[in-house]
């Protein structure tokens, strides 16, 4: 069996290695995957975004199943073209994707079929934002409607911050078109959650749950990036609620799609925080989240690779998901200058000193490359350190010591990922 993976990050690394695991024994490609990548499947330097280019490889080499990971290539309509070439492929519908390629689209969805989430108001004109501003109470959430790598979302304490932000978004475009109207929200207080499920269109399985951690500070300070670690499960959560999420939030999204005439299929990631008024969404995304996959898919006992058939033949009735009773923490190791500058080349020392079994860590790698025999930290969020144990604290012993063997120059990471969990 032949399996295509489209990405380069610690997500896509994750979900080769899961795909690795499995006992169907596939032969795994990945578009354009990255140097950790590269020691479990075979890499092809294609671009994500080149959709054409990436179906005549798929074609030519009789791809019987692919998996998307990062957002662009969904965008683009990846997973239409593949379907109208007789392809099965694990994903949604460029139409369906809007779900988190336009936060107007999806903020308006959800208003017209009732699920919770923050007030807000669009806007595409400057002028109007601003006034809109000047008369409401801070702090406000302010939104690029469109795909802005995780640097579209700003929390304006001040109507000089919140004005700047409109200036830079709608008027400087610094963010391209992805700014061109914008979403000025309430903003909403309480613990957040990564909360996602698998659909073949029909039927909905939730996977384990998740806490993110979005500031590259410990103690969560500075600005938001897109993610500095994550661990699972969520203590915080209960199985109530659980429930509520599953039944109020997620499948009615779903169902709301379908009647909208963009049916979803495939990795459905809600972005969700626990207020005192309730459960509310923050955002859908239409994929799997990183660093969130990273400790899902460690827990994760089911074989992958028949979860994603069943996920394309529209069979997800026929399928259970069993989930290991580990925790599992997964910690970002960024360069220097993240997430405002991206750090230089440098080599990375320590990461051939560390035993999966012996260490009970997994390096997975995002921002890597490899060059004159050394693997080099290219910027950016560069690996996730994960690892699985008994507690929550005993996962994050074993990533924090994996990490110790690790080394490159201006690596940062956060000290405090899972604690909120620990301290509880």
């Amino acid at each position: 069996m032949k399996i295509l993976v489209i990405g380069s990050g610690g997500r896509e690394h994750a979900m080769v290695w899961k795909l690795s695991q499995s006992p169907a024994r596939p032969k795994i490609y990945a578009i354009p995957g990255n140097p950790g990548i590269g020691k479990l499947a075979e890499t092809v330097q294609l671009k994500v975004d080149d959709i054409q280019g990436i179906l005549e490889f798929a074609l030519n080499e009789k791809i019987d199943l692919t998996l998307v990971g990062p957002e662009l290539p969904l965008s683009l309509g990846i997973c239409d073209q593949f379907r109208k070439n007789g392809l099965k492929i694990v994903g949604p519908t460029q139409r369906a994707s809007r779900i988190e390629s336009s936060k107007a689209y999806s903020k308006e969805i959800m208003f017209k079929y009732q699920i919770p989430t923050a007030t807000a108001e669009i806007f595409t004109s400057a002028k109007k934002a601003r006034e809109f501003i000047l008369k409401t109470p801070k702090p406000l959430v302010i939104k690029a409607d469109g795909l802005a790598a995780g640097k579209g979302v700003v929390i304006a304490e001040s109507d000089e911050v919140a004005i700047s932000t409109i200036e830079s978004f709608m008027e400087k475009r610094s963010l391209g078109d992805a700014g061109s109207s914008v979403l000025i929200e309430e903003f909403l207080e309480g613990e957040e959650i990564s909360f996602l499920v698998i659909t073949d269109g029909k039927h909905v399985l939730p996977l384990a749950e998740a806490q993110d951690h979005k500031k590259i500070f410990d103690g969560d300070m500075g600005p938001n990036t897109g993610g500095m670690g994550a661990y699972s499960p969520v203590p915080l959560v209960t199985e109530t609620q659980k429930a509520e999420i599953l039944n109020q939030i997620m499948i009615p999204i779903v169902r709301a799609m379908e009647l909208e005439g963009a049916p979803f299929t495939g990795f459905l990631f809600g972005g969700l925080i626990l207020t005192r008024g309730g459960i509310k969404v923050l955002e859908f995304n239409a994929r799997l989240g990183d660093p969130e996959t990273q400790v899902i898919l460690t827990r994760l006992q089911s074989d992958f690779v028949e979860l994603l058939q069943k996920t394309a033949d529209g069979q997800l009735d026929r399928f259970q998901l069993k989930w290991q009773d580990e925790a599992s923490v997964c910690v970002v190791i960024a360069s220097a200058g993240y997430p405002v500058s991206s750090g230089a080349k440098v080599p990375i020392t320590g990461l051939e000193t560390i035993n999966a079994k012996e260490d009970h860590g997994l390096v997975f790698h995002a921002g890597t490359e490899f060059k004159n025999q050394s693997v080099l930290a290219s910027g950016g969020r560069v690996l996730g350190v994960t690892a699985c144990g008994k507690s929550i604290q005993e996962a994050r012993k074993f990533a924090y010591e994996a990490i110790s063997k690790i080394h490159f120059d201006g690596m940062q990471y956060r000290k405090d990922i899972g604690l909120k969990a620990v301290n509880r």
